[in-house]
């Protein structure tokens, strides 16, 4: 099981979870070097099942906390070769896969993940008038432009300041006053942007951006979300745990008959916060592939590339269990509940501009996981008043209407659910994948 050393945020980010990034990174960098692949980080032979040609991505710029006291975002961005997707698409048209250049989306679009997820017809005709939140750091100045490429591209409809399907705001609500503009983040944001457009494409969406990623301005970006009315809100970032996280849950996570979800995070097997809060959803990630010889037409796995990277899972050091987990390997709150596509090698496209040569990319982590999850519960429709949503697949109705996900570990514990996927709920994936939204209601 993996360690964490107790810090509180207000002085800084874990110093495991800092050393635990940079040696992974230094490790990745120092073999694609060898290997002559420069500083892109490459699946391995575990990934090759789901993708058998050699895809490599590199962590997005905000995966690294830039100040002290600062938490990570969970996103990973493919720098080369041929995703799942395009050799899916190449296989269709019968032809050799190619890599795709900046001008074609090389990753799953909308219609690919609501065909995964079992959400075509409830996509069709939920969400008008829900609202989603996206909870970022910092500033992404092209994020409406952003958003209107992606939608354009695939045929949504537009969602502009100017039909108040979008708004963009800071921490404090403000319209004008806004962080300090920020690349790295600003990949998160059209990331995140983009997966709630996908798979709710009638929801509103909210994008609220905290002046720093510090928990206290992040956690008081969560409830300006919600003062504003958002029922589902979206947070892509991590941390190490702390002796505060107790605290934090009751400042910034406890909002009864609101959706918030969190990704489990992308160092693979251990916790991390504010997944861990007993009050959100925790989403965890899988490798997503087309299959011709299920009935479903699509597989899934747990999401590890290696033994620093791979959706996060384990038990938390300091968050109490949450009354509707009953998983007896664990005395605390257990990460994950619930999970959606997170592989890079099976990634989905994204559009972006700011800091970047403009056009399309293809992204993983679990930031991509819980910006799909929380607009899953957004087509299921507005939790009800003092319902807690993270309850809502743990009951027997939204057990049996997920895709169980039963292959795959995310590295090695004790108990072994905790790292490795088994029949019904287990630490990476939870309960499993959305097979429509029936485990996403009250």
């Amino acid at each position: 099981m993996r360690t964490t050393t107790p810090t509180d945020r207000s002085d800084g980010p874990s110093p495991h979870r800092v050393a635990r990034r940079v040696a992974a990174a230094l490790a990745a960098t120092a073999a694609l070097v060898f290997a002559g692949f420069g500083t892109a980080v490459q699946a391995d032979a575990a990934q090759s099942a789901a993708s058998p040609s050699k895809v490599t991505w590199a962590a997005t710029p905000c995966s690294t906390p830039k100040r002290t006291g600062e938490l990570a975002c969970d996103s990973l961005r493919v720098t080369g070769g041929v995703t799942a997707f395009q050799q899916a698409r190449a296989k269709a048209a019968g032809v050799t896969p190619k890599a795709a250049d900046a001008t074609t989306p090389s990753g799953y679009g909308p219609t690919d993940l609501q065909s995964a997820y079992g959400l075509t017809s409830a996509a069709a005709a939920n969400g008008a008038g829900e609202t989603i939140a996206i909870v970022d750091a910092y500033n992404d100045p092209n994020a409406e432009t952003d958003l209107a490429k992606y939608r354009s591209y695939y045929g949504l409809t537009a969602c502009t300041t100017a039909n108040g399907c979008f708004r963009k705001v800071g921490q404090t609500g403000s319209t004008t006053s806004l962080p300090t503009s920020d690349s790295g983040w600003s990949e998160e944001i059209s990331l995140d942007l983009d997966m709630a457009s996908a798979v709710c494409p009638k929801c509103n969406i909210l994008l609220v951006e905290a002046t720093s990623a510090t928990m206290a301005n992040l956690g008081k970006s969560v409830n300006e979300a919600v003062t504003l009315g958002a029922k589902y809100v979206s947070n892509s970032y991590g941390g190490s745990e702390s002796s505060s996280d107790t605290s934090y849950d009751s400042s910034y996570f406890n909002h009864p008959g609101v959706a918030i979800t969190v990704s489990a995070g992308d160092s693979a097997y251990g916790a991390e916060y504010p997944a861990a809060s007993r009050y959100v959803t925790s989403v965890g990630g899988t490798a997503l592939s087309k299959s011709s010889s299920t009935t479903r037409g699509w597989t899934e796995s747990v999401w590890k590339t290696s033994s620093t990277e791979g959706t996060g899972s384990g038990c938390s050091s300091y968050d109490t269990k949450p009354t509707w987990q009953t998983d007896t390997g664990c005395s605390k709150r257990t990460v994950s509940d619930v999970s959606a596509v997170a592989d890079p090698a099976t990634g989905v496209s994204v559009y972006d501009s700011y800091g970047v040569t403009a056009g399309w990319y293809t992204f993983g982590g679990t930031s991509a996981s819980s910006p799909i999850i929380a607009a899953v519960y957004a087509l299921a429709g507005t939790p009800s008043t003092g319902s807690y949503p993270a309850k809502f697949p743990y009951t027997a109705a939204g057990t049996s209407a997920l895709n169980d996900v039963t292959s795959g570990n995310n590295g090695t514990c004790t108990t072994s659910y905790l790292c490795t996927a088994t029949s019904g709920y287990d630490g990476p994936t939870g309960w499993g994948t959305p097979e429509g939204v029936s485990a996403f209601t009250g």
